[in-house]
C-alpha cells in the first residue's frame, strides 16, 4: 500500500512539474512569440515603455550599425506614436543604445537586453544588431507594422536578456519572375517580410524558356522579343487536350529597377543572387537570337511549361553572348555568388548537332554530359576571373563538377550529400521540404491549382539539413532555401498564399538550433504572429489557425 502512496505522489508531483513547465512555455510565448526562435531568451520583470519620443545612442562609427539604428528609428516613427532622435541618451528618459561587444564572435549574432528604462543591443557588427532590432520589432504590438497604427496603441516591450546566432549563414528564398513577371513593389514587400524574419539572400530566377526579365543593352533582342510570350496554359499541363488563355505575358527590370531592388535589399541586410539559365532552360534567348540554336530556325518563347529540348548550342557564339549578359549582370548585382542554372538540359539535340559532335572530340570528350560540365566550368572561370562563384543546381554534378562551384540541390538531398562529400559548398533546397509551389493541403478542390505534389507546413518545418552528414561534412553546408516556381502563380496575392508561412517555417529551420525546434510551439507562436501578417496585408494560408482551433476545440 505504501508503494501505492509513492507512486500515486510522484505521478502528482511529475504532472505539477508538466503543467507549471508548459505554463511558463506559454508564457514566454505569450511575451515573446519571436520567429525564429532564439538561442537563448531570459524574462525579467517590468517592460520597456517608448512613449511619446525615444533617444537612440549609437556607440560606435561603425557603419552598417548606423544602417540599423536608423531602421529602427524610421519603423518606430511610421507608426505615429513616437519620435526617435538618433544621439546621446545621457539625461533621456529611456534609450536604446547600440554597442558594439568584442566577446561576441559570430558576424550575425547580437545581444538584445531590455530593462524599465534602457535597450541595449550588443553586437559585433551591423547584421548582428539588424536582427536585434528585427526581434525588438517582433516584441512590439503587431499594430505597429502597420504604416499609421492606432492612437491606443502603446510601444511597449517586456523586459528580457535574449542572446541569438543564425545556424546557417545563408536562408534563402526565390522567387521565380521568368514563368510569371511580378511588379518591383511585390519583389519589396517580399523583402520586408523576408526581414522581419532573418531571412537573408533573395535568388531572383531572371530567365527561362517562358520569359527573359532582366535588361541587356548590348543584346537588346533579349526583352524585345525573349520578354514577352503570346500565351500561357489554362489549367495544367497534363489537362489533354491542353488549353491556353490566349493573352500576352511578358515584362521585364530595366537595370535601374533591379539596382534599386539591390539597394532596397541591402539596406535590409539582404543580398540579390541573379540566376541566369543556361545551357538549357534558354528557349527566350533562341527565339531571339535563333542562330545560337543547335539548328538554325524560328523559335518563340515557350508558352508550355515542362523541360524543352531546344538548348543552346556549345558554339563560340553562346559563349559571347553569355559573357556579355554576366558583364552587365556584374555591374548590376554586387553578389559574392551568381547562379548560372545548369539544370534539366536535356541532350537530344547535342548528341544531332555537328558543332557539339566535333567539340566533343576535340576537346576528348566522352559523351554530352560531359560536354555541360565543359560548359559549366568554362564559364564558372569566366565568372572567377571577375571575383565572383557561381552557384548551379545540382544537376552540375554530372559529368564532372566544377572547381569552385557551390551546388543547390534540389531533386533531393543526395546531390547535396555528394558534393559536401567532395568538399564542395552546398545549399540545401530538396523538393519533397522546399518547393512552395507544392500542394500545402490535400484537400485540392478548395486549393488554388499547383504544380502537383504536398508540402504542408509540418513536414518543411522538419527539415534538418545536416542530418544525413557527419559533423566535418555538414560544415560544407551553406545553409537552405525555399523555392517558389510560378508556372501556375501569376498574381502577387497567389503568390504569398504559396509562400507564407511556409517560408517562415523555413526562416526558423534556417536559424534555430534543430534541438530548440517543436512544432507545437512553432505554430503557438506563428497564431500570435499571424496579427502581424494581418497588420502587414499578407496574403497568407491559414491551415494552421484551423488547425489550432480544431485542437482547442477537443480540449
Amino acid at each position: 500500500m505504501q508503494n501505492i502512496r509513492t507512486i500515486r505522489y510522484c505521478f502528482i508531483l511529475f504532472l505539477s512539474v508538466l503543467v507549471s513547465c508548459k505554463g511558463q512555455t506559454d508564457k514566454l510565448n505569450d511575451n515573446c512569440p519571436l520567429i525564429p526562435k532564439p538561442l537563448s531568451v531570459d524574462m525579467q520583470p517590468g517592460e520597456f515603455t517608448f512613449g511619446d519620443s525615444v533617444v537612440i545612442e549609437l556607440k560606435t562609427d561603425d557603419e552598417e550599425i548606423k544602417r540599423a539604428a536608423n531602421f529602427l528609428k524610421t519603423f518606430v516613427e511610421q507608426t505615429g506614436s513616437c519620435k526617435a532622435q538618433i544621439g546621446t541618451g545621457e539625461e533621456a528618459r529611456n534609450k536604446i543604445v547600440f554597442t558594439v561587444c568584442d566577446t561576441i564572435a559570430h558576424d550575425e549574432a547580437y545581444r538584445l537586453d531590455v530593462s524599465p528604462r534602457t535597450v541595449t543591443i550588443a553586437s559585433k557588427g551591423g547584421a548582428g544588431a539588424f536582427y536585434a532590432v528585427q526581434t525588438l520589432r517582433q516584441l512590439l504590438p503587431a499594430e505597429c507594422e502597420k504604416k499609421i497604427c492606432d492612437e491606443n496603441v502603446i510601444l511597449q516591450v517586456p523586459c528580457v536578456n535574449i542572446y541569438d546566432e543564425p545556424r546557417f549563414k545563408h536562408r534563402g528564398f526565390m522567387l521565380d519572375v521568368a514563368r510569371h513577371y511580378f511588379p518591383l513593389d511585390f519583389i519589396k514587400k517580399n523583402i520586408d517580410i523576408m526581414t522581419l524574419y532573418k531571412l537573408n539572400v533573395l535568388h531572383l530566377h531572371l530567365t527561362d524558356d517562358q520569359g527573359w526579365r532582366i535588361e541587356i543593352k548590348s543584346h537588346p533582342r533579349l526583352t524585345s522579343v525573349g520578354a514577352w510570350r503570346k500565351q500561357s496554359i489554362a489549367g495544367h499541363k497534363n489537362d489533354v487536350p491542353r488549353k491556353y488563355d490566349g493573352k500576352p505575358h511578358g515584362g521585364y527590370y530595366t537595370q535601374d529597377e533591379l539596382r534599386e531592388i539591390v539597394e532596397y535589399a541591402h539596406e535590409r541586410f539582404i543580398e540579390v543572387i541573379p540566376e541566369i539559365e543556361m545551357p538549357g532552360h534558354t528557349q527566350s534567348i533562341l527565339a531571339a537570337y535563333p542562330q545560337l540554336a543547335c539548328f538554325h530556325k524560328n523559335y518563340e518563347v515557350s508558352c508550355d511549361w515542362g523541360v524543352h529540348k531546344e538548348v543552346l548550342c556549345t558554339k563560340e557564339g553562346s559563349f559571347k553572348l553569355l559573357e556579355d549578359v554576366l558583364s552587365e549582370v556584374f555591374e548590376i548585382f554586387p553578389s559574392k555568388y551568381i547562379h548560372i542554372g545548369g539544370d534539366e538540359c536535356p541532350k537530344d539535340r547535342w548528341s544531332e548537332c555537328p558543332v557539339c559532335q566535333r567539340n566533343i572530340k576535340r576537346l576528348g570528350l566522352k559523351d554530352e554530359h560531359e560536354l555541360q560540365s565543359y560548359f559549366i566550368k568554362r564559364m564558372e572561370e569566366f565568372v572567377n576571373a571577375h571575383d565572383r562563384q557561381i552557384i548551379g543546381w545540382d544537376e552540375i554534378l554530372e559529368g564532372g563538377i566544377a572547381p569552385n562551384a557551390v551546388v543547390m540541390s534540389w531533386r533531393g538531398e543526395a546531390g547535396g550529400i555528394k558534393a559536401a562529400k567532395m568538399n564542395h559548398s552546398v545549399i540545401m533546397t530538396p523538393r519533397d521540404f522546399c518547393y512552395l509551389d507544392y500542394y500545402q493541403s490535400e484537400d485540392r478542390d478548395n486549393e488554388p491549382l499547383a504544380i502537383y505534389g504536398y508540402l504542408p507546413l509540418d513536414s518543411v518545418y522538419s527539415y534538418n539539413p545536416t542530418e544525413k552528414l557527419t559533423s566535418e561534412q555538414g560544415r560544407y553546408i551553406l545553409g537552405i532555401q525555399g523555392n517558389l516556381w510560378t508556372e501556375y502563380i501569376a498574381t502577387p496575392e497567389h503568390a504569398e498564399y504559396m509562400a507564407y508561412p511556409r517560408a517562415i517555417a523555413l526562416a526558423e529551420v534556417g536559424w534555430s538550433r534543430q534541438e530548440q525546434k517543436d512544432f507545437t510551439d512553432f505554430i503557438y507562436r506563428l497564431t500570435i504572429q499571424s496579427k502581424r501578417l494581418d497588420s502587414l496585408n499578407v496574403n497568407y494560408a491559414k491551415h494552421f489557425l484551423f488547425s489550432v482551433k480544431n485542437k482547442n476545440d477537443k480540449l
